[in-house]
């Protein structure tokens, strides 16, 4: 049995994690971790918020907000395990105190996958997804990665991305290989090559050997043109709503600075579930 672990923040609980965690869990028959992030240093309320009438920090203001944001995140813990009951999941909920970052890429280590919302910051600013939080995530995790929209919307296709370079070739594998009863769906593989080059598919003998065993009924499309144009117009248009499978994410800093990842484009351009995995 895998180990899904659905990452929350118990102060701004994501009600589309629990519902697309519970969906892959109950669907692959997987145990599903709530893994809730009290991270010491965030709270819901700013310093100012504890200034008292005579100036000054105000002990009183500062136990009631710390007694609020306890309840909050007990809430937030016991929505998640009712869930968990009605849908017939075998869970466990974990309380991590330790940073948020530090805290979920521990435990990745020992997960078979995560589930995200791309919008998590863990702090009291907001940040258009995906947040610096999951970027920092996307970066040093250690399994597949599953960044889901700020709202649930049951997915009807797969649409694997491809390029021809082994990491789109892994990510395909490791959701295989993962989240198999999601094969049921339909596939698509698309590329997108430089207007130079024909529309032949990268390896295509090899490929499309490969996709028989995994995917034996997926569709191909190859497309010309700039991948992030092309990847999300095709997209936007798609009517099934896509889950959307990846590799690739993981560049040097320098060259995210230049040139975002396609996992950040497309997080932010479109509110669909990504399944990210890179070497």
């Amino acid at each position: 049995m895998k180990k899904i672990i659905a990452a929350f923040d118990g102060l701004k609980f994501s009600k589309s994690t629990r519902d697309y965690a519970i969906q892959i869990a109950r669907e692959n028959n997987a145990h599903l971790v709530g893994l809730f992030l009290d991270d010491p240093f965030y709270q819901s309320y700013k310093v100012y918020d504890l200034i008292g009438e005579e100036g000054g920090i105000s002990p009183e203001k500062q136990e009631a907000f710390l007694a609020a944001d306890a309840k909050t995140r007990d809430e937030a813990v016991a929505g998640f395990e009712a869930a968990c009951r009605k849908a017939g999941l075998q869970y466990t909920v974990r309380r991590n105190k330790e940073i948020a970052t530090q805290g979920l890429l521990q435990e990745s280590i020992y997960a078979d996958m995560v589930v995200i919302g791309g919008n998590e910051t863990f702090t009291n600013r907001g940040e258009q997804a995906p947040t610096r939080f999951i970027r920092d995530i996307l970066s040093a995790v250690q399994c597949p990665v599953l960044v889901v929209p700020a709202h649930y919307k049951p997915f009807g296709k797969l649409v694997l991305l491809f390029d021809g370079e082994p990491s789109s070739v892994h990510a395909i594998k490791m959701f295989s290989y993962m989240l198999p009863a999601l094969k049921a769906h339909p596939a698509e593989v698309l590329s997108v090559k430089p207007m130079s080059q024909s529309l032949h598919l990268p390896d295509n003998k090899l490929m499309r050997e490969f996709m028989k065993r995994h995917f034996p009924k997926a569709a191909y499309k190859v497309m010309k043109g700039i991948p992030e144009t092309e990847i999300i117009n095709f997209l936007k248009e798609e009517k099934q709503s896509p889950l959307v499978v990846l590799g690739a994410y993981q560049r040097g800093m320098v060259s995210r600075w230049f040139r975002p990842s396609m996992a950040d484009v497309l997080i932010k351009e479109l509110k669909l579930p990504v399944f990210i995995a890179h070497n």
